[in-house]
């Protein structure tokens, strides 16, 4: 079982062992459709999960959750995405240093690599994959760019991700794609949710 620790007046998080127990919680819990639940938004190694106080209170979600048993993973079929990149980015090379592979090598592991959405942050669509090969572990760049244009591709620690938009980011940029992420007139707007699998294609520098 997870530790429980109230989250404001509103909420409970759930503190779980990693991001795949984290996937499975959240699975379980919105298949119990339980009263009054509002969100269930996973976290690297947490699950918010936030109640009207009007249908529910604390105590009663609590129990309610107490009774949730989560299932073994499940693959979605539905939610499985090939991105293709062009591995033009501007710290391709500083990427290669770092890790003591050629380019090509740092492209070969990017694509190879099955990558999973842990949770969501940052920016509207922007997600943080997990899953890739341990050699691309870098650190963040020692100072962020004012501008990182929508599409870029990129590594910082354990992660991977796609900037959806123009910001300020200190990642590493590995590439670009033309792949849309984010559309707020669409629903869900954002293409890459938690849960999602995701692999790269490379479509040339």
């Amino acid at each position: 079982m997870p530790e429980f620790r109230p989250c404001g007046e509103h909420a409970w998080l759930l503190d779980l062992d990693d991001n795949r127990m984290v996937h499975r919680w959240a699975a379980a819990v919105r298949a119990v459709d339980l009263d009054g639940v509002r969100e269930v938004v996973p976290g690297m190694s947490t699950l918010l999960v936030t109640f009207d106080p009007g249908l529910t209170n604390a105590s009663a979600l609590r129990a309610a959750l107490d009774a949730v048993h989560p299932g073994a993973d499940l693959a979605d079929d539905d939610d499985q995405h090939v991105i293709d990149v062009r591995y033009d980015g501007a710290d391709l090379q500083d990427v290669a240093e770092l890790t003591g592979l050629t380019a090509a090598e740092v492209i070969a592991a990017h694509t190879e690599s099955v990558w999973t959405v842990a949770f969501c942050g940052f920016a509207p669509g922007f997600s943080y994959l997990v899953g890739g090969d341990p050699r691309l572990y870098v650190p963040r760049r020692d100072e962020a760019r004012v501008r990182v244009p929508a599409g870029a591709v990129a590594l910082a620690g354990a992660f991977s991700a796609i900037y959806p938009r123009v910001s300020p980011g200190g990642w590493q940029l590995l590439g670009h794609t033309d792949a849309v992420l984010w559309n707020s007139d669409a629903d869900p707007p954002a293409v890459l949710r938690p849960g999602a699998v995701v692999r790269f294609r490379d479509v040339g520098r």
